[in-house]
């Protein structure tokens, strides 16, 4: 393939624009933001998985709490009726006397032991409703980072993507004034080479993979027509010979 030396040299041009773009890419992918908005999103997850279980126990000692003051209700009520009936004299035969006292002595310490009950659940209620308001706090505290961060990495986003546009513009332009062939000979090493199809001979040494041209690869790198698109007998990358090449 032959190729007008100013041709070989836009194409250089055209390598730089395309790591540009890599590099734009790169930085695109790994903003710091990512990893800190990866590392909040689980501290995020784990917290309110945290406040679920917080709020079921919460709900569960309200029932409990709820059935506990029924029952003690209940209690209280029939001890309220017996003692009723006790006072109104209505019943007279001392063993039925004697059996009433004794269930209203039993459902006196039933409504004791039930009000107890009653007290334990409230002060685990209290202490869910604690752990709840605390976990919220700390939901909305996280969130508020996520948010932070996500904003963050967006504008660092949108900065980075406007660059990308403006360069892949430039890029359009320059690659435009490549001839046809030797743009898409680069092209397809450039995506076999890592992104690096083209290289210039700079000192006697490749700059694609860094390794001097041995005397016989010099010789016949001279001996090439000036428009002749040469190869790196190594990487097999574009040569393009400039005055700094030390031929």
């Amino acid at each position: 393939m032959n190729a007008a030396p100013a041709d070989q040299i836009r194409l250089l041009d055209v390598q730089a624009l395309d790591v540009r773009l890599q590099q734009l890419a790169h930085k695109r992918k790994a903003l710091p933001e990512h990893a800190e908005i990866e590392a909040l999103t689980k501290d995020l997850t784990q917290l309110r998985d945290l406040l679920v279980a917080a709020q079921t126990e919460e709900s569960d000692c309200a029932r409990e709490q709820t059935k506990a003051e029924q029952d003690v209700d209940q209690v209280r009520q029939r001890a309220a009726r017996d003692q009723q009936r006790l006072d109104s004299g209505a019943v007279s035969s001392p063993k039925d006397l004697e059996s009433l006292q004794r269930e209203i002595t039993s459902l006196a310490k039933r409504q004791g032991d039930l009000e107890e009950i009653v007290l334990e659940v409230m002060e685990r209620r209290e202490s869910a409703q604690e752990r709840v308001a605390e976990l919220t706090e700390r939901v909305a505290a996280v969130q508020a980072k996520v948010d932070d961060a996500t904003a963050r990495r967006d504008t660092a986003q949108a900065g980075l993507d406007e660059e990308a546009a403006g360069v892949a513009k430039e890029r359009e332009v320059v690659a435009g004034t490549v001839p046809a062939d030797l743009l898409k000979l680069y092209d397809k090493l450039r995506e076999q080479q890592g992104g690096v199809g083209a290289a210039r001979l700079y000192q006697r040494k490749c700059e694609g993979c860094h390794i001097e041209l041995n005397i016989t690869e010099l010789n016949e790198v001279r001996a090439a027509a000036k428009d002749a698109v040469v190869r790196c007998e190594n990487c097999r990358r574009i040569l393009v010979r400039t005055a700094e090449s030390g031929l």
